[in-house]
């Protein structure tokens, strides 16, 4: 009589440590909200160009699903450029993205998603207000990278100060 053999899964120590390994990825990066305003038009293209920008930027990171594994993270910029006293151009944008983080501890899963995520988006936003510059006739604006790191680890040391040594969720402004 011949024997039978049915398949052994050898392989469930692989799928147990497949299901605790720590796992990231990308899942989608888009425009949440974009504005962009010219209140002194045409009058300030008739004017010398004296350009001075401010930049204020936040953070904010929230999960998207019961099982806290997708995470929403929003990086907010807000451009203001004024020449000769009056604004020039005014960009807002919410650029998102949605991230997997499964499987690390809280310290490892905040700092990915205060830094790393914030770091991933930057990017995509610092092309979209240069592109949305320099199509509303002003001169090309490049904005200068951002150490989100340093920006998380001072907002970690604010909020243990203010938590007397507990860190709070990952949202951080600049």
């Amino acid at each position: 009589m011949a024997e039978e053999n049915t398949p052994t899964s050898g392989n469930g120590a692989a799928q147990d440590e497949q299901k605790t390994r720590p796992d990231f990825s990308i899942q989608k990066v888009f425009i949440k909200d974009l504005s962009f305003e010219a209140p002194d038009s045409p009058e300030v293209f008739m004017r010398e160009w004296k350009g001075d920008t401010n930049i204020q930027l936040n953070t904010n990171a929230r999960p998207i699903d019961d099982a806290a594994d997708a995470f929403e993270v929003e990086l907010g910029l807000t451009v203001t450029t004024e020449s000769n006293g009056k604004t020039a151009y005014l960009v807002e944008i919410k650029q998102a993205g949605v991230f997997i983080v499964r499987n690390f501890p809280e310290d490892q899963r905040n700092h990915l998603l205060g830094a790393y995520c914030p770091n991933v988006l930057f990017p995509f936003a610092r092309e979209t207000v240069a592109d949305l510059v320099l199509k509303g006739g002003f001169p090309q604006l490049l904005l200068q990278p951002v150490n989100f790191e340093s920006l998380y680890a001072r907002h970690l040391q604010e909020q243990q100060q203010k938590a007397g040594g507990e860190a709070q969720e990952p949202t951080q402004q600049a």
